[in-house]
């Protein structure tokens, strides 16, 4: 299969929005920060831990960066930031895109067409590292979509870190492709399931950029 390349994206602090559902870990980090900064100055032991809860602070700022994105054209696109971790045909004639997300990722996922949300389902399970085949069994959200191209579903993986899938758009809701829809916390993996008939323009091992790298060709 050819190889379409797709450049990694250049995210930077400046000027891009945070996350959705980052503030339960962002706050106390950057408050811890903010207060050993400010102490720093007249005691040595807050000096001490004023520099890991900086750099803390400063992972916590990079990991949900959400930063903006100018949606490429395409029928289906990435949900995802990440690398395309395996390309496997279902027994019902789809094939699924598995895209693996390390924590250097961003996280925030997108709708891969536009459409309706037919379903969003929260189904409990473990958390096995999501490059491990035995995620599969792991805590997740499955998405269903009515589109152009008939149903697809979605399926939010959590990981061995992420203990958290924050949904933006409930059941019934009409999204545009490209659409932020959701986060994972740290890392993790997105599994997009395509119909029958649609060729796949990504290969194992290819990065992708949610919003900008096309799943399939024409």
């Amino acid at each position: 299969m050819p190889h379409s390349q797709t450049s990694a994206p250049r995210d930077s602090l400046v000027g891009v929005r945070l996350a959705r559902g980052a503030s339960p870990w962002l706050l106390p980090t950057v408050a811890t920060a903010a207060v050993s900064l400010a102490r720093a100055r007249r005691s040595g032991r807050w000096a001490a831990v004023a520099v890991p809860a900086t750099a803390l602070a400063a992972g916590m700022l990079w990991f949900f960066r959400d930063p903006e994105r100018e949606i490429a054209p395409g029928r289906v696109i990435s949900p995802a930031d990440g690398v395309v971790q395996s390309i496997m045909p279902w027994k019902d004639g789809r094939t699924r895109v598995a895209i693996f997300m390390s924590p250097l990722n961003v996280h925030v996922n997108r709708a891969p067409l536009a459409g309706t949300v037919t379903s969003v389902e929260h189904i409990p399970g473990g958390f096995i590292p999501a490059f491990n085949k035995e995620s599969e069994n792991n805590e997740r959200v499955v998405w269903h979509f009515d589109t152009e191209l008939g149903d697809i579903e979605m399926v939010q993986i959590a990981g061995a870190v992420a203990r958290r899938i924050v949904p933006y758009v409930p059941q019934g809701t009409k999204v545009e492709q490209g659409e932020r829809i959701g986060l994972i916390r740290f890392g993790s993996r997105v599994d997009v399931y395509l119909p029958e008939g649609v060729e796949i323009a990504v290969e194992v091992g290819q990065a992708t950029v949610a919003g900008v790298t096309r799943l399939d060709r024409d």
